[in-house]
This record gives structure tokens, sequence and C-alpha cells, in this order.
């Protein structure tokens, strides 16, 4: 099969308060978990203000009222079509969030971070089914050889895309939740937005996935947070991005990790010099946002599967030598 026969495209839609997740979505995505169920609007609604307020808190100067600003979302899937005319086949290969920051006092419309949450069926496969599969036939092996290696080839060909290059002027970075297996160290660097950054002495299982797909970790508490985030990114974190490029990005992951990771990023205290996260902890504070945790465990196997199925399986090994030798 030829390179024309593989090709990226690139939709989006409004994630706001009257977002409902499509069938093709990957719903164990933190917004896509929220917007399901009874609560589901308020859940959106309650959302929404919680990135406003964050958002408003770290861009505070000129902003006496904590009201100037508002973040508005749009979801960004990419697609991968494998095959030419008849015989092509599509697969949601990737989903990331786009920001926009809207100027009420003048009216201006400024871009915020394209990344920030990532969700991807391939990666849900790596862990889910193929890391975990691994790891019950060898309990002290580590990861699989070549573990991440397609994905990471499968991300870096999808940001060196004209669907990418022609839509979006900066690479994107992701924001995570640090690692509860990792221990981390506070420095004396400080950022006005990002704020204290942490190191650490080795790299999370997490740290060398996205190092496969070319990013590189570091790790912030932001003014007013109680535990770092990490952001995975390419080039330079502080000096390519603007103050509301990063504001919008930590005022949209803090708010979903507060919301299904309560125990670590709405803790009652802030981290430490010397900090590890914890699941277990107890002395925390829980927000009024209905989230099903244990749900979005299982559906990561599901959608593992599938993936598994629709695209491990058919079209691994061409998938494989494309990614690896289209000139990255």
């Amino acid at each position: 099969m030829t390179n024309s026969a593989f090709a990226f495209t690139i939709s989006s839609v409004p994630f706001d308060e009257d977002y409902r997740p499509a069938d093709r979505t990957r719903i164990t995505t933190n917004f896509a978990n929220l917007a399901r169920g009874e609560c589901r609007r308020e859940n959106l609604r309650n959302t929404l203000a919680m990135i406003d307020n964050r958002f408003n808190s770290l861009m505070h100067w000129d902003n006496p009222t904590g009201d100037r600003y508002a973040v508005e979302l749009r979801i960004v899937t990419a697609d991968l079509t494998v095959g030419l005319r008849d015989g092509a086949e599509t697969f949601p290969l990737i989903e990331i969030l786009a920001t926009t920051v809207v100027d009420r006092r003048s009216g201006e419309r400024h871009d915020g971070m394209i990344g920030n949450n990532f969700s991807s069926y391939v990666r849900d496969y790596d862990f889910s089914i193929r890391l975990a599969g691994h790891i019950r036939e060898n309990p002290d092996g580590g990861a699989p050889d070549g573990f991440g290696e397609l994905h990471g080839n499968l991300f870096k060909r999808f940001l060196a895309s004209a669907a990418y290059r022609d839509r979006f002027p900066k690479p994107p970075v992701i924001c995570l939740s640090v690692s509860s297996r990792e221990t981390y160290r506070r420095t004396a660097n400080v950022h006005p937005i990002l704020g204290v950054e942490y190191g650490t002495d080795r790299l999370s299982r997490t740290d060398d996935y996205f190092a496969r797909m070319g990013m590189r970790a570091r790790y912030f508490l932001p003014p007013g947070g109680v535990a770092p985030l990490a952001f995975y990114h390419l080039g330079d974190l502080t000096g390519d991005y603007s103050n509301v490029e990063l504001a919008s990005t930590v005022a949209t992951m803090e708010t979903f990790q507060k919301i299904y990771r309560p125990e670590i990023y709405n803790a009652n205290s802030p981290a430490a010099e010397h900090y590890r996260p914890s699941l277990s902890r107890q002395d925390y504070s829980l927000t009024r946002i209905v989230y099903d945790r244990d749900e979005r465990s299982r559906l990561a196997v599901e959608q593992g599967r599938f993936a598994e199925q629709h695209v491990i399986r058919p079209h691994g090994a061409q998938l494989e030598r494309w990614s690896a030798t289209a000139g990255l």
C-alpha cells in the first residue's frame, strides 16, 4: 500500500452545554464522559464555569472583577483514512481540544492552546490491551519491545500533515496528571502562569510514551493550584507560547483533573517540596460534577479492543511501515 493510501482529515465540534458525544467519539475522554446521563447539562455548565473562573484567576491583571475573559472549547478529531476510493476505511485516530479566549471587555478573540487533552484509540490499545497482557505474562518485565513506537510515529505524521499544518500554526501542548508512581521535587524556577516548576529523577511510563511522540515533559504547580501538572510539548514551552495560551491550557486541564482526580488536584493542602501524588488520599474535596471513574476504566479496555480489531490487526503492519519510513 502506498503513502497515498493513507490520509488525515480534521473535524471539530464546539464543547459547550449543548454538546452531545457522537457515536464515533472516544467516550473515555474527559469531555465526553461528562456529557452523558441525567446531569449532563449541569455537568457541562459547571465545568465551563470552572474553566472560566480559573482562567480569570490566572489572567488577573486589569481584571478587577475576575470575569473579563471566557474560554471557548472545540473538540478536534483527527481521522485516518486507510485505502483508496471504494475500499477506504476511516478511523478516529486522535482527539484533542482547541481553546479560544474571548475578551468580554473589548470583544476581541484570541487563539488559545491546541492540544490540552489527548485521547487516542491506539493509545487505549497500547495501555489497556498490549501492556496489560504483557504485564500479566511478565510481571517484572517492564513494557514490551517497541511499546508506543507505532502510536508515536502516527502522531508525528499527523503533525507533519497538511491537514494539521494548514489549520494550526503551532505544535500542540498536552497537559495531563503527574504520575502516582513517581516523586517530584520543587525547584527554584517560577513562571507567572505555569507557576513553580517541579522535577523528577526518571521518566514515568507516560513520559516515555510521549517521548516516542517527540514530546518532552515539564512539571509545574500553577498559582493557586495544589498539585503539579505534566506539560508535554515540542520546542520551548515557556518561549513559544503566550500567557493567554498557557493560561487556557492550565484552566482547562486543571478543571478536568479536579473533576476526575480530586484526590490529587482538589486536595485540601498543596504539594510539598518533595511530592508523590496518591489516589488513595482522603483529604480532598469533591466538585459538584458527576463523574464515573470506574466506567471510564472499563470503556478504555473496550476501546482498546476496538482499535485492536479495526486498526491494529488488519492494518498494523502497513501502518508501521508507512509511519516509520515517510520522511519523519
